[in-house]
């Protein structure tokens, strides 16, 4: 049963790597790690806003190739989090080894696949969140647990002794049930840790792995110390698990009438107390063995990935053959430019889906060592950018305030002692031509003085004028042949002479009053 279990499961890591899961993705789960972990110390953390504009959740269904929940929530928090001091030195090792030796990388999914339940989820609780202490009432429970046992033994002898028995289970009842309202998440948890333990155990004997944290032996031997009290919840587990409510039943009424939850669930949480440090160095470095799987078997199905060049010593982000990952069959482009980039052309031309490409292929080049292009060259700055956003009725702001107040948030991150991208779509959209013009010249002027690289997508031609001295200047096209738009998604140098969206509204059969009375007014717009 065990060995054929085994075959399955291997099977199954064997056929899907490479590809994307099938599986559902619980956001809620996945980010608790990163939303609890502390990010002051850190380069940067990516905005909610720029998670939005990128399609992030989208990016990392596609990113994501982890066995284990607990190498889900590491990579989730690897990519929201921008350091450009990892050294990926041992990564690609770790890469090149799981490559030439496919047989290991399985045994290592193999393991991993232990914590690939929803109750792995919960292991950050431990070292995430306060340890729940003992009540002050919690010295009745040993005696309330003793009083249990010997009414039932003295109930052989004596049978009115189990009056005595039924009149106290109602205590135990309320102390077993108000205490797991308290306690359930360390109930998730508690067995997960036993499990991960054991796993870390069975990875370091691969020593290519051990230099992926300097202390794990040492974390591996303070959970395996706390190993025995805790096996009880494993068995709670794997009862549950198997969704056998005879057993299950028997088991919470022995819980019940001796208090056994909270007797060795306290135990234990005491014996936690002070292991966090360990605990989270045994998630952490499962984390990043699973993180380095994921990057081989996304690598694997890529037909145009490299590794970047993350240099200080320029100011300016490079791409040959550059795509955006989530699009099907995606038309290359490149970039070579010092200067920040004012883009012009018309709607689904593919202005904004480069510069989204622009953006993911800057955080999965930062945080992953991967990037979707040939060659990528990319300098240590922190990423912004305002490209979708949406009235906020919740706070009674109009679009254009909130488009105020995301490009105040930019104006007040950027100048500092790095250098910054920013990623921006169509500024001030919500308000008037004249005053959007102006404004969105201004606020651009501004942001490139700030030691940062632009990338703005605009249909204000007039923007291509005012700004030639500071953005060099780029543009989609389109052409219309048998009555049809085709798009050759192709980045062109200089910007878009000629607009097609009067000839679109005559494909689309306008009335030619419409049409004709629209190029006249283009021609004496021209003239003047």
């Amino acid at each position: 049963m065990f060995f054929r279990r085994k075959k399955r499961i291997r099977k199954q890591l064997q056929s899907s790597f490479g590809h994307l899961k099938t599986e559902g993705f619980n956001f809620d789960l996945i980010q608790c790690y990163h939303d609890r972990s502390s990010t002051e110390d850190s380069f940067q953390t990516l905005s909610d806003q720029t998670c939005n504009d990128l399609d992030f959740e989208l990016f990392f269904c596609f990113i994501d190739r982890t066995t284990s929940k607990i190498g889900q929530q590491y990579l989730y928090h690897q990519l929201r989090t921008i350091d450009p001091t990892i050294k990926f030195d041992h990564q690609e090792r770790v890469i090149k080894y799981l490559q030439e030796n496919p047989e290991d990388r399985l045994n290592i999914q193999y393991e991993l696949n232990k914590l690939s339940h929803k109750q792995a989820y919960y292991l950050s609780d431990l070292f995430q969140k306060k340890i729940q202490t003992k009540p002050k009432w919690y010295f009745i429970f040993p005696l309330l647990s003793f009083t249990a046992l010997l009414s039932i033994i003295l109930s052989f002898i004596n049978p009115t002794m189990i009056l005595f028995f039924l009149g106290l289970l109602p205590v135990h009842v309320f102390i077993h049930y108000g205490l797991k309202r308290k306690t359930i998440i360390f109930l998730n948890s508690v067995p997960t840790l036993l499990v991960t333990g054991a796993v870390a155990k069975k990875l370091l004997t691969y020593s290519i792995l051990k230099e992926a944290s300097s202390n794990i032996e040492k974390s591996i031997q303070v959970i395996s110390s706390i190993r025995r009290k805790m096996s009880f919840f494993k068995l709670e587990q794997k009862v549950d698990s198997d969704m056998e409510a005879a057993y299950w039943f028997l088991l919470e009424l022995i819980k019940i009438t001796f208090l056994l939850e909270p007797l060795l669930l306290f135990s234990s949480l005491d014996k936690l107390r002070n292991k966090s440090d360990d605990i989270e160095e045994v998630f952490r470095f499962i984390g990043k063995v699973d993180s380095y799987i994921s990057v081989t078997s996304l690598r694997s199905n890529l037909e145009n990935y490299c590794t970047p060049n993350i240099t200080d010593e320029v100011n300016h982000l490079e791409f040959k053959d550059v795509m955006h990952p989530l699009v099907a069959d995606c038309v290359t482009n490149s970039i070579h430019t010092k200067h920040s980039v004012l883009l012009t052309g018309s709607n689904m031309s593919g202005k904004t889906t480069f510069i989204r490409a622009i953006g993911l292929n800057y955080i999965s080049g930062m945080t992953m060592n991967t990037c979707f292009a040939t060659e990528a060259r990319l300098p240590i700055a922190k990423l912004y950018s305002l490209i979708r956003i949406e009235d906020d009725l919740m706070e009674s702001k109009s679009y254009f305030y909130k488009e105020v107040d995301e490009i105040k948030k930019i104006i007040n991150a950027i100048g500092g002692q790095f250098n910054s991208i920013v990623l921006l779509d169509e500024l001030f959209k919500g308000t008037n031509t004249i005053e959007r013009i102006a404004s969105a010249k201004s606020v651009l002027s501004y942001i490139v003085k700030k030691k940062s690289q632009v990338f703005v997508s605009t249909h204000d031609i007039e923007l291509t004028t005012m700004l030639n001295n500071q953005f060099e200047l780029f543009h989609f096209t389109e052409s219309v042949i048998n009555s049809s738009i085709h798009f050759d998604y192709k980045l062109k140098l200089g910007t878009l002479k000629q607009g097609n969206a009067i000839r679109i509204l005559e494909i689309k059969e306008y009335p030619k009053e419409i049409t004709e009375s629209a190029n006249a007014i283009v021609s004496e717009m021209k003239l003047d």
